[in-house]
């Protein structure tokens, strides 16, 4: 691959993009560690994401006017086009106000990006204390859009907005107040002297008032309809993955996965509890063996830190060359309120911030690891932080834009599920407890392929799924919720809460969810016709060099570029 100058008119291109997004998203600007908009917060309104769509027009526009001069430019022009097109297609079509739930919103959202920001000094709690209060004016901006989403007949379904005024609540309960006592002993400033505790009790109003006009004002007239039919489906699969996807073939595809993936879960249950009629008494078992326990959130960061430690020393030189500036993955407690599946922030632009893995305790003090060890190497290393933190050192072949906002969840999400794959490839997964559960995750992922699909498209369960928890059979039935969460608990061992908590997310963000899979179907595929295509002189560690040194890609392009590689790193 040709290596151009960083400063060809593309990549100046999309480092003007980076500084627009900055401007107009703060939470943008402080996720990736650009500086000056830590005291900011977004404004959500209808009129500033028409300012936005007609700056993405002329940035397009510009973006076809430039010569590509290398094979780095084209894939920086691909990457741009890709993302910024599909990100039209949704503002356009009112999709980024109407498409909410607790794991994606302006609640959650705000509330999150204080986790990342600096608390060392007076004059960062300072800045803190300036962002608490934007948080009333922010979600005015997108109360103000919500209003407009009524006026337009665009309103989310009832269950989304009743779990973020829930959500908005809770923060309203204290969260803020506890937030700005932390700051205020980080930075050994006075907590009400500074005004952050002021600044925290406005927040948190602000909050209470947003979730009573959210049950008083729009849930009465919100839509009782979850589907969101194949056309929106179509529209936010295109922006999860970057590719063009065939629904009804995926969907068919991901209940033989589902299927197989069972298969084998069954032939561990019958080795860990002989006689077990059931893996949710299998997983019962595990959860119950004090062995496997980690008592206390102190030693389960302890654990998920000295894993991700281990993790590097044992690949790094083998199957991936690890840089000395991204050998620390930080694991830390997800603020409370958020969705019960941990998840991974990558680090700053610099690298002062270290990426860090986010564990979600629902309130929980025991943890039983033998549902996690394949969790952290999805969302650490060789997961999400080994895929993420790469791209960051890839200046010279990734342009800004790229490295920062050229993410499709269908590439990353991929890479990470089949950085478990790969684990389980190389033999991590000796223990049969650890193995299951490996596979309850891959069940997971596959199952999310067919209630995704399934209750969005409205389709009918398949005709051999059989019983569901206490629903009876299932087979034929049109797919509902409550089927989904039995599938998830029975097929997938997740827990009551998760699977609610699970089946709420695909409601709230149709296609993300098989993003997953999807992705992870497109790395194997490339993997296998590279392996056929070189023969002998495949090498996997280049394979992983090279692709993730390729960086963040919508899919089809992914599977475009992969097909030409020639098998060098």
């Amino acid at each position: 691959m040709t290596t151009p100058n960083s400063t060809t008119p593309i990549f100046a291109l999309a480092e003007r993009i980076v500084e627009q997004m900055a401007e107009s998203d703060p939470l943008f600007a402080t996720d990736a560690g650009i500086v000056g908009y830590d005291h900011l917060l977004p404004d959500f309104s209808t009129e500033q994401q028409r300012r936005d769509e007609t700056q993405a027009v002329a940035n397009l526009e510009e973006l076809a006017a430039l010569a590509v001069t290398s094979d780095v430019d084209r894939i920086a022009t691909a990457v741009i086009g890709e993302r910024l097109e599909t990100m039209l297609d949704l503002v356009r079509h009112g999709e980024i106000t109407r498409t909410f739930s607790v794991i994606s919103s302006p609640v959650s959202s705000i509330r999150q990006v204080f986790e990342l920001m600096a608390v060392h000094s007076s004059k960062d709690a300072d800045v803190v204390r300036a962002r608490l209060t934007q948080v009333r004016p922010s979600l005015e901006s997108w109360r103000s859009a919500l209003g407009d989403a009524v006026r337009t007949n665009q309103l989310p379904a009832v269950r989304h907005v009743i779990g973020v005024a829930e959500q908005a609540a809770r923060y309203a309960g204290g969260e803020y107040v506890a937030l700005g006592e932390r700051v205020a002993a980080a930075a050994s400033v006075d907590a009400v002297a500074s005004g952050l505790t002021g600044a925290a009790h406005d927040a948190e109003a602000a909050c209470r008032e947003l979730a009573a006009w959210l049950l008083s004002d729009l849930a009465p007239i919100a839509t009782t309809h979850e589907a969101c039919g194949e056309e929106r489906y179509h529209r936010w699969s295109a922006y999860f993955s970057g590719a063009t996807l065939d629904l009804h073939e995926l969907y068919e595809w991901g209940y033989g996965d589902l299927r197989r993936i069972h298969s084998r879960m069954w032939e561990l249950a019958h080795r860990i509890l002989p006689g077990a009629t059931s893996l949710v008494a299998v997983a019962d078992f595990l959860d119950n063996d004090s062995g496997r326990a980690v008592a206390g959130t102190e030693e389960l960061l302890a654990r998920l830190r000295a894993f991700t430690a281990t993790t590097i020393n044992e690949l790094d030189g083998v199957h991936f060359d690890i840089d000395e500036r991204i050998r620390v993955c930080d694991a830390r407690l997800a603020p409370e309120g958020s969705a019960a599946a941990p998840y991974y922030i990558g680090p700053s632009e610099d690298l002062s911030r270290p990426g860090t893995t986010w564990f979600p305790t629902m309130g929980a003090t025991s943890f039983s690891w033998w549902r996690f060890a394949s969790t952290w190497y999805h969302e650490s290393v060789p997961g999400h932080h080994l895929q993420i933190a790469t791209a960051m050192l890839a200046s010279r072949r990734q342009s800004r834009f790229h490295r920062l906002a050229g993410n499709t969840s269908g590439y990353a999400e991929g890479w990470a599920l089949y950085a478990e794959r790969l684990m389980d490839e190389l033999g991590y997964f000796a223990d049969p407890g650890d193995e299951l559960g490996y596979l309850a995750n891959q069940a997971l992922r596959a199952a999310r392929v067919v209630v995704d699909i399934g209750l969005h498209l409205e389709l009918d369960a398949p005709g051999d799924i059989g019983v569901l928890g206490t629903l009876g059979d299932c087979s034929n039935r049109r797919w509902t919720p409550e089927m989904a969460v039995a599938l998830l608990e029975d097929w997938a061992i997740q827990d009551h809460p998760m699977s609610i908590s699970e089946v709420d997310r695909y409601l709230g963000m149709p296609a993300q969810a098989i993003s997953y899979k999807v992705g992870e179907r497109a790395w194997l595929n490339a993997r296998r016709e590279a392996e056929e295509r070189l023969g002998d002189s495949f090498s996997l560690k280049a394979f992983h060099a090279h692709a993730l040194a390729m960086g963040p890609l919508g899919l089809d392009t992914f599977s475009t570029e992969m097909a030409s590689w020639t098998g060098t790193a």
